[in-house]
C-alpha cells in the first residue's frame, strides 16, 4: 500500500474506548499510543497503521463474506451516499457498508455470507466481524507491544 490521501486521515470512527483505559480502541482498533500520537506521525507511520488495520479487517471480513459483484456493491454504497474509495481494499468497502445501521441484505449489495455464516442475521454477522477484528487487534498489540 502506498501513502495515499486517505491513509493520512485518521481511522477514528468516533467510538473511542481508550478514554476508559482500553489499550486497543474498540471503535477504530488502533492502539492507545497511536491515537495519542496520531497528529505527530509522519505519513509513512500513518500508512503503516492503516496497513495493519486493513490486513486484520480483510482477514475477518473475507472469511465471512464473499463479494459476488463489486459493481453491485459500489452501486449499493452510492445509493447510501457512502463514497467508494478506490485506494481502499474491497474488504474495507464491504465493512463500511455493513457497519451502517441501514445496511441492506447482503444479496442486495452483491455479496453473500460464506456457508458457515449463512444462518446469521446481518446484525450477528456485523457483531461477529467487529468482535473478531477487535480480538485480532488486541492479540497483535499483546504480541508486538505488550
Amino acid at each position: 500500500m502506498t501513502d495515499t490521501p486517505y491513509t493520512r486521515k485518521t481511522p477514528c470512527v468516533g467510538l473511542c474506548s481508550t478514554v476508559y483505559g482500553d489499550l486497543v480502541c474498540r471503535g477504530c482498533k488502533r492502539f492507545s499510543h497511536e491515537i495519542i500520537d496520531w497528529n505527530r506521525y509522519q505519513h509513512t507511520q500513518k500508512a503503516a497503521v492503516w496497513r495493519r488495520l486493513e490486513q486484520l479487517l480483510t482477514q475477518v471480513v473475507m472469511a465471512r463474506v464473499e463479494v459476488v459483484s463489486a459493481l453491485q456493491l459500489r452501486k449499493s454504497m452510492a445509493t447510501r451516499q457512502i463514497p467508494f474509495v478506490e485506494e481502499q481494499p474491497l474488504a474495507l468497502q464491504v465493512w463500511r457498508l455493513l457497519s451502517r445501521a441501514d445496511a441492506p441484505a447482503l444479496e442486495e449489495c452483491g455479496m453473500r455470507a460464506r456457508a458457515e455464516y449463512a444462518d446469521l442475521s446481518l446484525k450477528q454477522l456485523r457483531e461477529g466481524i467487529d468482535k473478531d477484528f477487535f480480538d485480532l487487534s488486541e492479540a497483535y498489540y499483546q504480541r508486538h507491544q505488550g
